[in-house]
């Protein structure tokens, strides 16, 4: 029997760190995985089972949702770091017997631990401490012709491999820190910037998630991440992405659009995220939102790109005029109909300097009439579609459509899957269908001579990578036709990230009968 402040015998006292909140009940509107989910729930078996019913959700001091997702993320990154590692490998392979990063043997294939950012650090004159875009270098042409070469990346790309070079010289500035290859500090600079970036990806994806904050964890823990969270800098924008989506669901449509902005700095895809937004603002009608998101967005990519362009006018085009130079990457779909048939694509051979201008007219006419479907899904459907899944739609329809898929790319959809289709077996089916791609791309790159694989092999992957996305559309398609079956949806909840779109009503919608005033 304890004693009450007053003395008294018989009263218990309450001892608590802080104070406690006024309501003590479960958080009985959060979703369980544990329960509500048979391949999470099988995992859960292994630690101990799904929380009980008397279990008090919501009320954890310290092991937080939250946290335990990003500490989940950080064991994801762990792995992923290395997997890169053994392309980071030191050897007395110089003149003298100097260090030297040792890729002999194509062990940046073999050990299937290939980083554009281990290449680049050289490639794009970081190592002389030269400034992107202001730098430029003579390269050979496989024609034997020479052509003048700047920074091929976005701005802000470009600024942070610059930035993460002046860290890593200024690392090994210092004696008395640990030494290594300049290339090697500057890989692991930029990698520790990618871990922020990611987790800031997996914080704003969680929060967006709402009820359904173990969505998340597909995140933390995605494949993807181990295989591609480090082969470049594809997780800059995811942040930026999933900021800019979380800033719009808490109605901050200027937040929204600066984070956009930046994003299409980084890579361009997260200016994409405009289209959905017009087609949801003007069937709700709220285009005031918009035009703010959309002017925000304009400001802060030409705050970040304009003084480049009239610094340096060439570097800063040079990303514009490779992307529409290149031809079919082995990735796309048009390299896989080659692989297969022979093809010799749109333009046929051309000459040196030529531009695929039949290529380029027909991703872009793909890409167009893609927008257009889901433009008219996003206006005919019944119920106004969520944001995240017209965003999944145009950023899966680009990457499909487009004449480049870069493997890192699979990261933008990551986010967006999670939030637009919950479900984890599937989402986990194709992220491990996505991530399997690496291999047979790494032994492809190998070269047959070299003990590795036909071309074909890689191709049939890839057709694999994009029946499993096609496939996650047509889920997310049904689901916006059939929102019953949409897991978000359930207990009257409209769109978690819609902001001013949450439970508007509708403005303008087109019927079977055409154009619709709705009544409000």
């Amino acid at each position: 029997m304890s004693e009450s402040k007053s003395g008294r015998p018989g009263t218990r006292r309450v001892a608590s760190p802080a104070p406690l909140a006024p309501d003590l009940a479960s958080d009985s509107t959060r979703d369980l995985p544990g329960t509500s989910d048979p391949t999470t729930a099988e995992f859960a078996a292994v630690v101990g089972g799904p929380a009980g019913k008397h279990a008090l959700i919501g009320r954890q001091r310290f092991m937080t949702p939250m946290r335990v997702l990003l500490l989940l993320a950080l064991v994801f990154l762990s792995l992923g770091w290395f997997a890169k590692a053994g392309c980071i490998q030191q050897a007395p392979n110089g003149p003298g017997g100097e260090l030297g990063l040792d890729w002999s043997g194509s062990r940046q294939y073999v050990a299937m631990c290939y980083s554009d950012t281990v290449p680049l650090y050289g490639a794009e004159r970081l190592d002389e401490g030269a400034f992107p875009y202001k730098k430029s270098w003579e390269e050979a042409s496989s024609d034997g012709t020479t052509q003048i070469r700047y920074m091929e990346y976005p701005v802000l790309s470009g600024l942070y491999q610059y930035g993460s070079a002046v860290v890593a010289k200024a690392w090994n500035s210092v004696p008395w820190l640990p030494q290594a290859l300049a290339v090697v500090v500057y890989f692991n600079v930029v990698a520790v910037g990618l871990v922020l970036a990611w987790l800031v990806t997996v914080w704003a994806t969680a929060l967006s998630a709402g009820r359904r904050i173990w969505d998340a964890a597909l995140v933390a823990a995605s494949p993807l991440v181990i295989v591609h969270g480090f082969t470049n800098f594809d997780a800059l924008a995811t942040a930026c992405a999933a900021g800019g989506i979380l800033a719009w669901g808490r109605k901050r449509p200027v937040l929204a659009g600066i984070l956009l902005g930046l994003g299409g700095a980084v890579k361009l895809y997260p200016l994409l995220f405009l289209g959905p937004l017009l087609v949801l603002c003007w069937r709700a009608g709220k285009m005031r939102d918009w035009g703010i998101a959309t002017c925000a967005a304009a400001a802060a990519w030409l705050v970040v790109n304009l003084p480049i362009a009239l610094l340096y006018p060439s570097g800063w085009y040079e990303f514009f005029r490779l992307n529409s130079a290149r031809g079919a990457d082995p990735d796309s779909i048009y390299n896989v109909l080659s692989s297969f048939t022979g093809w010799s694509g749109f333009d046929g051979a051309l000459y040196p300097g030529d531009k695929p201008l039949f290529l380029n007219a027909v991703t872009l006419l793909l890409f167009a009439l893609v927008c257009v479907v889901i433009a008219y899904i996003g206006m005919n459907a019944p119920t106004r579609p969520r944001l995240a899944q017209l965003a999944f739609l145009v950023v899966a329809g680009f990457l499909l459509t487009n004449k480049v898929w870069s493997p890192q790319y699979s990261l933008w959809l990551v986010p967006l899957a999670v939030l637009a289709l919950p479900h984890r077996r599937i989402l986990l089916a194709w992220m491990v269908i996505d991530a399997f791609v690496w291999f047979p791309r790494m032994y492809y790159y190998l070269g047959v001579a070299n003990k590795g694989i036909p071309e074909q092999w890689f191709t049939a992957a890839i057709v694999l990578r994009d029946i499993a996305v096609m496939g996650l559309c047509a889920m997310v398609v049904r689901q916006i036709y059939r929102p019953s079956e949409d897991l978000v949806r359930r207990g009257g909840l409209d769109d978690p990230v819609g902001g001013v779109l949450d439970r508007a009503p509708d403005a303008h919608r087109i019927t079977k009968t055409g154009p619709r005033q709705a009544l409000t």
